[in-house]
């Protein structure tokens, strides 16, 4: 890591704002950096543009001015939703100039240690467990990263005392270069985001590198589980920390039918664990596994898992409303964590499910559809999703607008005991701008059609 000093007088070019552009901007020209923000948004639409006008930062806003990059930089800084295929991103790398993401400003200006985790799937829930266990610990933690508060602006403020538990993204990761967490979780590697790195092979490179650059004094918690997470895992230097749901294990944490294990002695009863459902067992274990190797005592990490009832957009229970529940998932965004989501309720699901169709197969949703009892399917898969269940046995599909709409169809399908599930299995931004806006979406027509019916 180095000094906050070290950016002193460099000269940076940002691209894009959003949230991590823009603290980033706001960071370096704190530590004294000559910054320039290139957005394409126009400056009027953008009220931090505006903002970072007003401190003093160089703005442009609405182009990408040709010659941008003669104005010898030293370093690009891009927002990581920006793909690398970007005119300006080519033209920087191909110029030699260091093209990184804010995690990698994160890393280089805080003094206190990461902890990083990523993963196709589960990388939230573990990340806000065990963020929970080592805050009861009074471990000092600091949350950050793909989770929702930008890296940079937390390790500014950061000490040594801190840790700084980091969800990270194949897009953030892919721009890191030096980056070297304390502890790495790698949850699990699906196919997933190939729009955006182009093949397999670039989206899982990227996901490693939260190992590269660890030392045996590092510590790698991985999913012994899965082949080609336990090959990458065999090729770092770091020291290795397995987690298994195949059995007791003498080494790192491990699960059977009754317990969760930590180096072989029986941590906690399955049954006590508030998080239902296969995948989030496998969250509990990394996330135990990484407090335990902090220094957390086993009481603390036992009494989150006895606690912890789940963070919003995954899995979220809403409400029951006339013997019928209600669950939001809308951070399902690829069909595994559907497949996780319906692995969890054994029958008598309503489910809502489509968004941007990129193509992907549905298929491994299959073995899980006969506990699926209607489908309503939205967004640009509505069709493909319709085709599909009723290619599993669902007899009962329908194709709807939006979110809005499939709840009320929804409510008026669901009989008493069924469960409705939002898990699109899809990305959002066909219709929506976010997950998190498609699960308030979800939530908001739950609470208004419910109250509606109620009112009849």
């Amino acid at each position: 890591m180095e000094t906050q000093s070290a950016f002193y007088q460099k000269k940076v070019l940002i691209l894009g704002l959003a949230k991590s552009g823009f603290t980033a901007a706001a960071v370096l020209h704190r530590l004294g950096a000559f910054v320039t923000v290139n957005d394409a948004k126009p400056f009027e639409e953008n009220p931090d543009a505006a903002e970072l006008l007003s401190m003093g930062v160089t703005v442009i806003c609405g182009r990408h001015p040709e010659g941008l990059l003669d104005e010898g930089f030293e370093l690009v800084l891009k927002n990581p939703g920006i793909p690398y295929d970007n005119p300006l991103v080519q033209e920087a790398m191909k110029r030699g100039l260091p093209v990184w993401t804010e995690v990698e400003l994160a890393y280089r200006i805080s003094k206190a240690p990461f902890i990083g985790i990523t993963g196709s799937n589960g990388k939230t829930t573990t990340t806000t467990l065990l963020y929970q266990m080592l805050e009861l610990d009074s471990k000092r933690p600091l949350i950050a990263g793909n989770i929702g508060t930008v890296a940079a602006g937390v390790a500014e403020q950061a000490e040594k005392e801190n840790v700084i538990v980091t969800e990270l993204s194949s897009f953030q990761l892919k721009g890191t270069e030096a980056f070297r967490p304390r502890i790495a979780i790698l949850m699990n590697l699906y196919e997933a985001h190939l729009d955006y790195h182009g093949s397999y092979e670039d989206y899982s490179t990227s996901k490693f590198k939260i190992a590269e650059n660890q030392t045996q004094n590092d510590l790698l918690v991985y999913n012994a589980d899965q082949a080609e997470v336990a090959a990458f895992a065999e090729r770092m230097a770091s020291t290795k920390v397995p987690f298994t749901l195949n059995g007791r294990s003498d080494t790192g944490a491990s699960a059977d039918d009754r317990f969760l294990y930590w180096q072989g002695i029986p941590l906690l009863a399955l049954e006590e664990i508030m998080l239902a459902g296969r995948h989030n067992l496998e969250n509990a274990a990394a996330a135990a596994a990484a407090a335990l190797l902090w220094g957390c005592s086993k009481e603390s990490v036992i009494q989150v898992l006895k606690t912890f009832a789940g963070v919003e957009h995954r899995t979220q229970f809403i409400l029951e409303w006339n013997g019928r529940k209600f669950y939001n998932d809308s951070k399902a965004t690829n069909a595994l964590a559907t497949k996780n989501a319906l692995e969890a309720f054994p029958s008598g699901i309503i489910l809502l499910a489509g968004g941007l169709d990129r193509g992907h197969s549905f298929e491994e949703l299959r073995p899980y559809m006969t506990r699926v009892k209607a489908l309503v399917a939205f967004g640009e898969t509505a069709e493909r999703f319709g085709n599909f269940a009723r290619e599993c046995g669902v007899s009962d599909v329908l194709s709807v607008l939006d979110v809005d709409a499939a709840v009320d169809a929804a409510v008026g399908l669901a009989e008493e005991g069924d469960t409705v599930l939002l898990s699109p299995a899809c990305a959002s931004w066909d219709q929506y701008k976010n997950f998190e806006i498609r699960g308030n979406a979800f939530i908001n027509a739950v609470h208004r059609a419910t109250a509606l019916y109620t009112k009849r």
